[in-house]
């Protein structure tokens, strides 16, 4: 079968199903999701790839084939997804797609290899804080040492790493409390260390719409796809994306990804490839509506505490500024401009966390209220949802840890659909108003 990966600019070549395109000027990143890798099929002229579901592919003679051998090493689905990716995560040259996030994080983790040690951001998502210190320590004498990247001194993180300091690992915004990382000025300590320890960030909370690790500097970004990229809730998927000067180590993932086998669907590439088209517009819809949700909390008197770096009140908010990718900042810029002072802030993203007044009474009371916002675990979806991560996403997170960063039993975490944002606003305010109101009443 003809491979449906055909380039969007100049020539092509394919090695095991995967291609290597001579690249004209660069369109922009809503063009790039809706033609990198999808281009129209040469057999029949579909606009929209086809699905492959074949697990073998025949060969002409021995060794002879079309760039196809057997589906685990390369699908025309997948492949042509991951050209997708590349092209979306500026400064991204090679994309790899895993069968879940947490697959993802643990092909990682195996590349290092036995008892190497990395540095972790402390607030770090649940499942990968597991992952770490259950898994791949036991497995493979992982040693992880836990920083608050956010507010630690450049003596203090320096002070972190070891000759066997092998990676660094960043989210930023981090899960759940939405803490942001410089990353230049981590990747200029990296750099900088003896090790030379690689630097990866898990862009999952801001897309490669908002952001663009790979242009800070850094050596790997990671996806959980599941979440903005996909934006339907109905896959579970994740990635890797890295630049042209890290190819060995694109290809030694490569070879991890095809033997150890944690490889996604054609099924589900094509539906990931697809919701990703759309992933310009909805996070633009994510972001203004986060935004709006974030002024009526902030408004609210049964909230404490806000966090949303776009707010202009957020302690960080200029850092977040920084942090845009370029195509966002043109589009915030523009925002902005239009409404002025009633902006509030600029949108980022479509996550916010707050705390409610009280407990977790008050919590479960607002979980239990919201109409439109669903209490469900996950998150980036065109729905909107709503948890309490101290019992559910980061319930693995011992307690006392738990506290010390803050995820107690009043934090609430919303992820912002693309629903009417007048609706949304009206939802959290009589959810906070039942929540609390009825605390009241009953005092």
């Amino acid at each position: 079968m003809t491979p449906a990966i055909l380039p969007v600019h100049g020539e092509a070549s394919t090695s095991n199903g995967h291609v290597h395109t001579k690249k004209g000027p660069l369109d922009g990143f809503g063009t790039r999701a809706i033609h990198a890798g999808s281009e129209a099929n040469e057999e029949t002229g579909a606009v929209i790839p086809p699905i492959s579901l074949s697990t073998t592919y025949k060969q002409n003679g021995v060794g002879k084939h079309k760039g196809f051998e057997y589906s685990r090493s390369g699908n025309p689905n997948r492949n042509a997804f991951e050209t997708t990716l590349a092209s979306l995560e500026s400064g991204g040259a090679h994309g790899l797609a895993f069968a879940s996030g947490s697959a993802t994080t643990a092909t990682v983790l195996q590349s290092l290899g036995p008892d190497a040690h990395i540095v972790s951001v402390n607030d770090v998502y649940g499942g990968t804080f597991r992952y770490m210190t259950r898994v791949a320590t036991e497995n493979q004498g992982l040693q992880t040492t836990f920083v608050d990247l956010e507010n630690a001194d450049d003596d203090s993180i320096r002070a972190a790493f070891r000759p066997n300091t092998k990676l660094i690992w960043i989210e930023s915004p981090t899960n759940p409390t939405l803490r942001l990382i410089d990353i230049p000025r981590i990747v200029a300590l990296a750099r900088a260390a003896p090790s030379d320890p690689l630097v990866l960030v898990d862009n999952t909370f801001l897309s490669p719409f908002y952001s663009s690790p790979l242009l800070q500097g850094a050596d790997i970004v990671m996806h959980s796809l599941t979440k903005y990229v996909n934006g339907h809730s109905d896959v579970v998927m994740g990635a890797l994306i890295l630049p042209a000067h890290r190819a060995a180590l694109a290809e030694k993932l490569r070879f991890l990804q095809n033997a150890i086998g944690a490889v996604p669907s054609p099924y589900d590439s094509w539906l990931a490839q697809r919701g990703a088209k759309t992933l310009h517009l909805r996070m633009k819809a994510h972001g203004t509506n986060a935004l709006a949700v974030a002024r009526a909390l902030k408004r609210s008197p049964h909230v404490e505490e806000v966090i949303y770096p776009g707010l202009a009140s957020h302690p960080r908010n200029d850092l977040a500024y920084r942090s845009l990718a370029p195509h966002a900042r043109v589009f915030v810029d523009r925002y902005v401009q239009e409404l002025g002072d009633d902006a509030g802030g600029f949108p980022y993203g479509g996550m916010i966390s707050f705390r409610i007044r009280g407990g977790a009474e008050e919590a479960e009371r607002f979980l239990t209220a919201t109409r439109l916002f669903t209490l469900a675990e996950s998150l980036g979806g065109v729905e909107s949802l709503a948890e309490l991560p101290a019992q559910m996403t980061h319930g693995s997170i011992p307690p006392a840890e738990r506290a010390l960063l803050g995820i107690g039993d009043n934090l609430i975490r919303l992820s912002v659909g693309v629903e009417e944002e007048e609706d949304l606003v009206a939802d959290v305010e009589q959810a906070l108003e039942f929540a609390l109101g009825v605390a009241k009443a009953s005092a």
